[in-house]
């Protein structure tokens, strides 16, 4: 086995974006793309990181430029990054959608067209937000029911949705998937990745909170069939629990946890 080692990058030039949480990340070939998080007040610009040349820069970025926001969802797909949700300041969420084409560092803001089935996702902020096979899945996430801007009335949320993606750049529109099977109690700040087996694709969501921390895993396997006037759409999503027991053969069982990440390695 190769041992893995941490080691602190030294010699960072340019424009060092100041220390916050709550941010997100993601890589595009050589560039690391930082956006959004807080640290007395919200980020707001886009900063970019060259592993190569060891340098921080602002992008020139324009369009429908995005407000600072934390706590969102953050996916890439080739070029294109989309940003769901998150804080914008205390005690107020969004529910908008925007999609940076970093070849041009053009932002736009997205309006896909309502799920069918249901109503469009809620304000949130602490939910996952996964890409998987051109879609991307939304599940949980912590909701603010307060009438008062200033108030905070927080209820967890259990909610699936998924986001069909145009090629290359845009949204189509989002859909509720039928489930079956027990799926995961409601809950923010959890992680959930995509894995691609030799048979369907699978989410793996782990732990979170739900007024208290939470430690179980629970995947969700897609079926492969198709719903009328959708082609190629999944019509239904089945959902099983991974024990503790499962796992005690290859790993120990993390301890309850959240804000934490998660990441398959092929």
């Amino acid at each position: 086995n190769v041992k893995k080692s941490w080691r602190k990058v030294h010699s960072v030039t340019g424009v060092v974006p100041r220390s916050r949480h709550g941010h997100r990340a993601a890589a595009i070939r050589e560039l690391i793309i930082v956006f959004g998080g807080g640290n007395e007040g919200i980020a707001e610009d886009l900063h970019v990181y060259n592993t190569v040349s060891k340098q921080w820069f602002l992008p020139a970025v324009r369009g429908d430029i995005p407000p600072g926001c934390a706590a969102h969802g953050f996916v890439c797909e080739g070029t294109r990054i989309l940003v769901f949700g998150g804080m914008v300041e205390y005690g107020k969420y969004t529910n908008s959608l925007y999609e940076l084409q970093a070849s041009r560092w053009l932002w736009k803001k997205l309006k896909p067209r309502a799920p069918r089935n249901g109503s469009l996702p809620c304000p949130r902020i602490g939910h996952s937000f996964t890409l998987a096979g051109g879609k991307c899945y939304l599940f949980g996430g912590l909701a603010n029911d307060s009438e008062d801007p200033n108030g905070n009335v927080p209820r967890y949320l259990g909610d699936f949705y998924e986001l069909e993606l145009q090629p290359l750049m845009g949204a189509r529109g989002w859909n509720v998937p039928d489930t079956k099977g027990g799926g995961p109690s409601a809950r923010e700040s959890h992680t959930c990745v995509a894995y691609a087996s030799l048979g369907s694709p699978k989410l793996y969501v782990f732990g979170g909170m739900q007024g208290c921390r939470l430690n179980d895993l629970c995947p969700a396997s897609e079926f492969k069939t198709c719903q009328p006037g959708f082609p190629g759409a999944p019509a239904a999503v089945k959902i099983s629990k991974v024990t503790q027991q499962h796992l005690l053969s290859v790993a120990t069982f993390p301890l309850t946890i959240y804000l934490h990440n998660l990441t398959f390695q092929k």
